[in-house]
């Protein structure tokens, strides 16, 4: 029996480990041309941010790897009526299963740390790399298509002379939070630079002209400010739970909660000293509008942050779900054609699992639902998986 496990054991790690370093390499180099396209980053940048984009890379390829492992060498017994001699001899075809069900828990667990990895430590070095490299950024996009956007900042020329790294008639506008114009300014020429350190992007204008609040026009040169934090994801006040580490997850829950309660506790204030100074206007629900508003987004965070880890979970050990499927479904087919195996299995996980993973995070994330229904599309794999399994070992 241990000469049978070791026999699948090392078959499996030989066609997994090999596949994976392929298909990483293939997403790996797909992650860096959509930042180098979608970015406009040269090389240097590029170089930088190839740590951080490979467990993304790794996140992506090693579900998908894991399947294609087991449909290639189940499927290659199956059809060598390998398992046929087995069952012969009076052994449960679970004695060649069980090996592969241990890897793959090891998988998933190696799996939620590479997710955990991947969207923290991968996303928020990206950002960085992006953030530190932002000047050589809007230089590159304006000179290409004339207009940068980032959805806080516009900016818009009639050329770049990079010589003079001068913006010739720039137009810049600043957007506040909620997405609408506050302010718009423009120049004969522009300048900018940003400074990393000190988290700011200075645009120096000449012989501006800005219209927003009040209407300022100077010959001069004035130097407009804009903190780096605002233009990303990396800061604690706008920072994304998703962005959040599994560690730094319960600390934040904590932080959140108090935010609500002490939000609760004003609104509740609020509430007493109107009724005590008989100002029912302030009592009206246009009145509390703001401050309900508020408590919604707060809220809104917390679910999140309740869902994240419960994802992550079950993103990783998706791998063993994918194994409990294609193990029955390759021996099932008793065919050696291991794609063919691969896409008869992905294509119902592409159509049931997906699905639902995308539905139960969603109403997890809103609150409609409790984080543990992020599982849903687990389990119904790890049931197909062990009705098929059963009809394995009954025929």
């Amino acid at each position: 029996m241990r000469i049978l496990t070791r026999y699948i054991l090392f078959d499996l790690m030989r066609v997994f480990l090999l596949t994976l370093t392929g298909m990483t390499a293939l997403i790996f180099i797909a992650l860096v041309g959509k930042e180098a396209v979608e970015k406009g980053l040269g090389l240097g940048p590029l170089l930088q941010m190839l740590p951080y984009l490979l467990p993304q890379a790794m996140q992506f390829a090693i579900p998908g790897t894991m399947l294609l492992a087991t449909t290639s060498v189940y499927g290659r017994m199956s059809a060598f009526n390998e398992v046929v001699a087995i069952k012969s001899l009076g052994i449960s075809p679970w004695a060649i299963v069980w090996p592969t069900l241990t890897l793959a828990t090891v998988v998933s667990l190696g799996a939620v740390l590479m997710n955990d990895l991947a969207v923290s430590w991968g996303r928020l070095g990206v950002q960085r790399v992006f953030i530190e490299s932002l000047e050589e950024v809007v230089y590159g996009r304006l000179n290409t298509t004339r207009t940068y956007s980032d959805g806080k900042l516009k900016i818009t020329v009639k050329y770049v002379d990079l010589d003079g790294r001068k913006l010739v008639e720039p137009i810049l506008e600043v957007r506040d939070n909620g997405g609408g114009q506050s302010l718009s300014i423009t120049a004969e020429e522009a300048e900018l630079y940003s400074n990393p350190d000190e988290g700011k992007l200075v645009i120096r204008l000449t012989n501006f002209q800005a219209d927003g609040n009040v209407k300022v026009s100077h010959p001069r040169t004035y130097e407009h400010v804009i903190a780096l934090d605002e233009l990303s994801s990396t800061s604690s006040k706008n920072r994304s739970p998703s962005t959040f580490a599994l560690s730094e997850i319960r600390p934040a829950l904590k932080a959140q909660q108090k935010r609500i309660k002490n939000l609760e506790q004003e609104m509740a204030a609020g509430a007493a000293f109107a009724l005590m100074t008989g100002e029912f206007e302030e009592l009206s629900a246009a009145s509390w509008q703001p401050q309900v508003e508020e408590q919604r987004g707060l809220e809104g965070i917390l679910h999140r942050l309740y869902t994240e880890p419960v994802r992550r979970w079950a993103n990783g050990f998706s791998c063993l779900c994918f194994v409990l499927v294609g193990v029955p479904m390759a021996i099932i087919r008793q065919k050696g054609e291991f794609l063919a195996s691969f896409f008869i299995c992905f294509a119902p996980i592409l159509l049931v699992y997906y699905p639902l993973l995308m539905f139960s995070v969603g109403q997890a994330k809103d609150g409609a639902l409790p984080p543990v229904t992020v599982w849903l599309g687990n389990a119904v794999l790890a049931l197909w998986g062990l009705w098929m399994m059963r009809r394995v070992v009954r025929y």
